[in-house]
Order: C-alpha cells, then sequence, then structure tokens
C-alpha cells in the first residue's frame, strides 16, 4: 500500500473515534504554568487524522493534553501518528513551535518551579544553578538555523544537501539533568522534523511529566499536531527496554551511563550516546593561579558537580601547588587533610566495591557531605580538597559530587600524560589552565576530548561565559559531540540535471 492507500484506509477507522468533546476533562495544570488553559482542538486534530496516514488508533492520554500515556505502546503509537501530521507543517511553522517553547521555559516563575522540583525529587543539585542550566537549555538550544542547506551548480546542473527528519525518536533521559535534557531535546529534535518519545529516569518522574505537559499545552495553544512530545505515566526499565526495541522508533538517543549507551548502540538503530566522563584539570606554572583557582571551584561546584563535564580531579605542577590550593581554599574549597576523616569520606561516598560513587552522595553539597563526618564546614564551602595520589579511587572513578582530588605531578608533561589516563578515553572533557600555547596544543591532541576548555570554568564549554550553543547531550563515544539539530536529523541530496545553473 502507498501513503494514499494508507491513509484512506486508516481515516475510515480514525473517523469512529473523532469527536468534538472529549470523554476526558483536562486536568487544571499546576499554578507555576503560563495560566492560560489551551482550548480543545478537536476539530483541527479530526482534520488532520482524516488528510494524513497513521498507523493505528491510539488512546486518549492519561490526562488529556499532557503528552502522558499509560503505555510506551500508546506513546509511541501517539508520536507516530503526530508525526505523519508534522511532515505537513511548514518551516514557519517548525519556527513558531519552537519559539514557543522556549518562551515557556524562559519564564523565571517555570524555571524556580521545575528547579525546585527537579532537586526536591531526584535529591540531587541545587535550585540555583538548575534555574541556570534550565534557562540555558531554552535559550542556547540551536532551533533550525542548525539545519544550513548545502548547494552545488555547475555544468550539469544543481545538486541541493539538506538536513531531512528521521521520523520518531526515542529519548532516554537522566536522573541528573531531567528538565534540561527534555527541554533541550524536544527544542533540537522538533527543529529537525521528528517526533520525540521521552523515557524519564523513575527517579525524576514527577518533574519530567510536568515538563512534557507544559510543552504539550503550548504546542496545542500555538496549533501543533497533539503528541509530538511523549512519554509514559510511570518510567521504569521495562518502559526504556519497550522503547528501545521497538521497531517504530527510528532513532535511539540515550544520555546517561555506560550501561544505557551500550544498550542502545547494540539495538540495530540509529544511536547517539552520551556517556559518562571524568574531567581532568591540569595546571602548569604558567597559569594565572588566582584566576584558575576560581575557576576550578566554580566549575567544580556547579549543581554540585552533577554535570558530567564537571572538573571531577586536578593534576597540577608541584612547584605551584602549595599556592594553587591556597588559592582555592580562599574560593570555597575545604582542604580535609586528617587521614582518618580522609578514610571515613573514602567509606561514606564510595560503593561497597570502591568501584564508583555512593549514589546517596551523588549530587549532595560539600556541606552536607563533610557534616556526615562531624565536620561543622564555612557556610562558603563549596568543594571538598583532598590531596592524593594518582591511582586513588576519587582520581580514577567518576564520582559526580563536589570532591576534587588534587593530584601533584613534576612537570606539565607529566600532568597531560596523566590527564589522558584518568579521562579513560571517554572523550568527553578536559579542561587547562595554562599560558604556554605550545602545551595547551600538545594537550588537546594528545586527550582527543570532544570538550576542551582553556582558562576557564568547565561550564563554559556549554555556553556559560564561552561562545558556542549548549547542549546536555554530549555524544562521545557515537561521536556526533555536542548534539544540536543537525545530530537528529538524515542528509539527503535533490539533484536538478542540466538545469537552475544561472552562472
Amino acid at each position: 500500500m502507498n501513503d494514499n492507500d494508507i491513509a484512506q484506509a486508516v481515516s475510515n477507522v480514525l473517523s469512529k473515534y473523532t469527536k468534538t468533546t472529549p470523554d476526558v476533562a483536562p486536568q487544571a495544570k499546576p499554578a507555576a504554568t503560563t495560566g492560560q488553559e489551551s482550548d480543545p482542538l478537536d476539530a483541527i486534530i479530526a482534520k488532520a487524522l482524516a488528510q494524513q496516514p497513521a498507523i493505528s488508533v491510539v488512546r486518549e492520554p492519561m490526562t488529556a493534553g499532557s503528552g502522558a500515556f499509560a503505555t510506551m505502546d500508546e506513546a509511541i503509537a501517539a508520536a507516530v501518528v503526530a508525526q505523519v501530521q508534522y511532515r505537513h507543517c511548514s518551516m514557519h511553522d517548525r519556527a513558531t513551535f519552537i519559539q514557543g517553547i522556549r518562551e515557556v521555559f524562559l519564564q523565571d516563575d517555570i524555571l524556580r518551579t521545575i528547579s525546585r522540583m527537579a532537586v526536591e525529587e531526584t535529591g540531587m543539585g541545587n535550585i540555583e544553578d538548575k534555574f541556570t542550566k534550565n534557562r540555558l537549555a531554552a535559550l542556547k538550544t540551536p532551533g533550525l538555523e542548525d539545519l544550513t542547506t548545502g548547494a552545488l551548480s555547475g555544468d550539469n546542473g544543481l545538486t541541493l544537501t539538506e538536513y531531512s527528519a528521521y521520523g520518531v525518536i526515542g529519548s532516554i533521559t537522566p536522573t541528573t539533568n531531567p528538565t534540561e535534557t527534555i527541554i533541550n531535546n524536544s527544542i533540537g529534535m522538533l527543529a529537525a522534523g521528528n517526533t520525540v518519545v521521552f523515557s524519564p529516569h523513575p527517579r525524576s518522574r514527577n518533574v519530567s511529566l510536568y515538563v512534557v505537559e507544559l510543552i504539550n499545552h503550548k504546542l496545542a495553544d500555538l496549533g501543533a499536531p497533539a503528541n509530538m512530545v511523549v512519554t509514559v505515566t510511570q518510567p521504569s526499565i521495562d518502559n526504556t527496554n519497550a522503547l528501545i526495541n521497538d521497531s517504530r522508533i527510528n532513532m535511539l538517543v540515550a544520555t546517561g551511563g555506560p550501561a544505557i549507551v551500550k544498550t542502545v548502540m547494540s539495538s540495530g538503530k540509529k544511536a547517539i550516546g552520551a556517556g559518562a566522563g571524568n574531567p581532568p584539570v591540569v595546571v602548569d606554572e604558567t597559569a594565572d593561579l588566582e584566576k584558575a583557582a576560581r575557576d576550578i571551584v566554580k566549575g567544580c561546584s556547579f549543581d554540585n558537580n552533577l554535570p558530567c563535564i564537571a572538573e571531577k580531579e586536578v593534576i597540577v605542577v608541584n612547584q605551584v601547588a602549595d599556592y594553587l590550593i591556597h588559592c582555592m581554599k580562599k574560593s570555597g574549597a575545604y582542604l580535609l587533610c586528617d587521614p582518618k576523616l580522609i578514610q571515613q569520606l573514602q567509606t561514606l561516598v564510595l560503593n561497597e566495591k570502591g568501584t564508583g560513587p555512593n549514589t546517596a552522595f551523588v549530587g549532595k553539597d560539600a556541606r552536607y557531605i563533610l557534616q556526615q563526618l562531624g565536620v561543622n564546614a564555612p557556610s562558603d564551602t563549596k568543594v571538598i580538597l583532598i590531596e592524593t595520589e594518582k591511582h586513588h579511587p576519587f582520581v580514577v572513578h567518576e564520582l559526580m559530587m563536589p570532591v576534587l582530588p588534587v593530584v601533584r605531578v613534576d612537570n606539565v608533561d607529566e600532568a597531560i600524560e596523566l590527564a589522558v589516563q584518568v579521562e579513560h578515553g571517554n572523550r568527553h572533557t578536559a579542561i587547562m589552565h595554562s599560558t604556554n600555547v605550545d602545551k595547551l596544543t600538545k594537550m588537546a591532541r594528545q586527550i582527543q576530548t570532544t570538550i576542551f576548555v582553556k582558562n576557564g570554568p568547565s561550564y563554559a564549554g556549554l555556553g556559560v561565559g564561552g561562545e558556542g550553543y549548549t547542549t546536555f547531550t554530549i555524544a562521545g563515544p557515537t561521536g556526533e559531540g555536542l548534539t544540536s539539530a543537525r545530530a537528529f536529523a538524515r542528509n539527503r541530496r535533490c539533484v536538478m540535471v542540466e538545469a537552475l545553473n544561472v552562472r
């Protein structure tokens, strides 16, 4: 059957289910939304369904218009219908929808609400930095401007190369950056012409559902096809597996740990994997040490070290180590020196095997962690500083908490070599403070990370105080790097033979 045959057959079935009054009344939106309830768009939906092909009849979502469905099968089916409808929207429509999503999440009250909800529900990070990250996602995620058209003309005519949608994308989001990732990926994936099915981490269920609901209400206000951004009411591992294995999903995007990235990469589908990092920061004898100290503390403590780009260990040339530590202490680092307390800290924040973090302390602030050791640190404490050797588990394993080991080395070449080792080939992020251009170049070439920040805090690599767009899906394992709309699109070639060459 061709598209027209499918359209006719399915529209005949769907006509039985098209109503002008929904059976389920829309649930009132929380007080932190814009306060504008979206009117029912049944007439528009009925017209679109009658005109466009679809795959299956979709039951109403659990809350009408929220984008949340009881099962993953229903969520995917709804996104498939929406994608078919979305193909017939103009580029102007796309731009309007993307701008609408931005406008929702550039409202301070909504930013404050989702940032607070994320901290309260996950128990990780801090409201102020999540506010910054959510605003960054809304403001600096590329939209349609990222989908540039290539043209080549000559004696044989004109060839255009354009970016086109994959179809329905399955996006698996982390508990560390739940709202930021949904905002970021919704903008980028919709800009590329796709619809998206989110599978959030269960520990961020409520805030993830709320963000998806806000997006759906705004898109409905703008007359967009229903269910372009959907999820399930009860996120779970089983639902994630169902998403991965569903044949209707054209692309998988996973933002999380090594296990989920490995799973999507072995799915047989086009996959983008944004995996773990263990970013080292190198400081040599030529660095502006006072600035380096401030930047390292700021980057390491940002959202309590949850971003995978954040400084995870410091490798410093010995001749300047004492002064760097002194400056870091002035900038909000608490130096833990007592060997017994250091051992207690190690027992506290590492898992039983000592091979990674104790999840109970991931994203907790420095003062809270110190309080568990009986240490009452100053109110401005942002980072726990520990001097250690290069094989210590704090150096080798990504902790995602503001516990920062410092390793001394004899020279900058040794520092660069060690940085490459402890980054583990994740190709994620590295930072260096130096004014020696040759050594900066050497480290950049040897470490081969997706992000390399010179003389700044790590978050400059996300466009905070540094040039460039933002993303919360940094695909080192699969090579896309800092993802944007074009990462979620296919390259297509359109050839006009012996025509439209006017030179």
